[in-house]
């Protein structure tokens, strides 16, 4: 039995479902589910009998495979399909034997096993989506009106609420969602064209060869040869790791505001959850950690893909390998990203006090563009601005707040006496932000089932 690495990141945050479609045993099944469509397809035209056909169906379990034998066999082909049919025709009566893998070639199998899979992971990612926003928006709804400071560069800006900073991220995925269900249409497809892409061997009838065989499937027959053409599989792929990374920036937002000068959020406490080993006091942000380390390993395999596309004439001559490994772990790492995420947003801690003294801490400088927007009708607003920003620093020297700066230098500049604004007062359209956000969410629930992953 041959020794596989073992993979810690996975291990702790990976999503089984979609690491079981990538399985070994899976795997196989997936090509002898191709080669058993295709001879029960060619047998319906005449192309073999239809007991053989029937035979290999029968015999098409990945249960009936040496696995040992298979990997064993590949090592020296190169490929394993060559070895895969062997098995698969020794197991079938004499009379029906030289009947598998008719007209085929070791792509085709492996190209639509890999459709097989997508169109698997397809509806998994679906599902865990559609879980992930909507707890997100739940949270959004929750947190419409909890105020705090929205943060550039790291440091105070204006007033916002929760609710906004959460629609920000609802809405991406909605985006995302759109551009997925596109990306795995354009993927989940039969591509059966032999050893030059021509069909030839397919016999008269290729194009309704492959009909056939994408019926039997579920896939989406074309009929212009991919081997060489690997677009759609980089733009899945950028896709995914595009989800990623946003599933990493919503995880590097809480750890950034989980951080004890800061402690406006938390991920969800335990007995001994994100404990360290030697500070007893820690409680560490660690699905949020986890999942920026997924996000970075999905965008690196991502940027592999791309080179897999760099395949000449009509075979690639390593680059088809790159993808053997690249895609899985691409697929792998975005669903164990999304399906963490999940697991933050719903365990989410948040202190809405502590966001209210941390919005008002420093002396209400949060609150100086909307001075200066107030000045800037009567002043204009680069005298306006020149105003707030020396009643800034004299805050900050002497220790007063903005407001009590404001209206010790405002005679200089104006005869309007200087109102204290309130953060509430200074929202702009947040509201209506959250229920586009909102909406655009619910409008799009379902996008893979309309293109065709029910």
């Amino acid at each position: 039995m041959s020794v596989r690495r073992f993979e810690l990141l996975l291990e702790l945050y990976g999503d089984e479902d979609t690491i079981e479609i990538f399985s070994e045993r899976a795997t196989v099944q997936y090509w002898l589910d191709v080669e058993s469509s295709l001879a029960l397809a060619q047998a319906e035209l005449g192309i073999i009998g239809h007991g053989a056909a029937s035979a290999i169906a029968v015999a098409a379990d990945a249960k009936n495979i040496d696995l040992s034998t298979l990997w064993a066999d590949a090592r020296n082909v190169g490929y394993p399909i060559l070895p895969l049919i062997r098995q698969l025709d020794a197991l079938l009566a004499e009379e029906h034997r030289g009947c598998v893998h008719f007209g085929a070639t070791t792509q085709d199998i492996m190209d639509t096993g890999v459709a097989l899979q997508v169109r698997d992971v397809a509806k998994r990612q679906d599902s865990l989506i559609q879980d992930l926003g909507d707890c997100l928006a739940d949270l959004v709804r929750e947190h419409a009106q909890t105020m705090m400071a929205a943060r550039t560069h790291g440091q105070h800006a204006v007033p916002t609420v929760l609710g906004l900073k959460l629609a920000v991220y609802l809405d991406e995925f909605s985006r995302h969602r759109t551009r997925l269900a596109a990306a795995f249409s354009e993927v989940v497809v039969l591509a059966l064209f032999g050893a030059g892409g021509t069909s030839a061997a397919y016999g008269h009838n290729p194009v309704v060869l492959r009909e056939r065989v994408a019926g039997r499937l579920g896939l989406r027959p074309v009929d212009v040869p991919r081997h060489v053409a690997r677009d759609t599989l980089a733009a899945l792929t950028s896709a995914e790791a595009a989800i990623a990374a946003t599933c990493s920036r919503f995880g590097r937002e809480v750890i950034a505001l989980s951080r004890s000068e800061i402690g406006e959020i938390t991920e969800a406490v335990g007995h001994l959850r994100g404990a360290s080993s030697t500070m007893p006091q820690k409680s560490n942000p660690i699905e949020s950690e986890g999942v920026v380390g997924l996000a970075v390993c999905a965008a690196a395999q991502s940027a592999a893909m791309l080179r897999a596309m760099e395949a000449g004439h009509e075979r690639a001559a390593g680059e088809w390998q790159v993808e053997w490994h690249a895609l899985p772990e691409v697929l792998i790492l975005c669903s164990s990203a999304i399906k963490t995420l999940r697991s933050i947003v719903q365990g989410l801690r948040v202190f809405p006090e502590r966001m209210g003294s941390n919005l008002l801490d420093h002396g209400g400088e949060v609150m100086a563009e909307a001075y200066m927007i107030s000045l800037a009708p009567e002043i204009g607003r680069e005298n306006a601005h020149e105003l707030v920003y020396e009643a800034v620093r004299r805050a900050r020297e002497t220790h007063i707040t903005l407001f009590e700066a404001m209206v010790e230098m405002a005679p200089s500049f104006t005869q309007t006496a200087i109102r204290e604004i309130h953060p509430e007062e200074y929202l702009g359209d947040s509201v209506l932000a959250i229920e586009v956000a909102l909406k655009n969410w619910d409008e799009g629930e379902g996008l893979l089932k309309k293109n065709g992953f029910s």
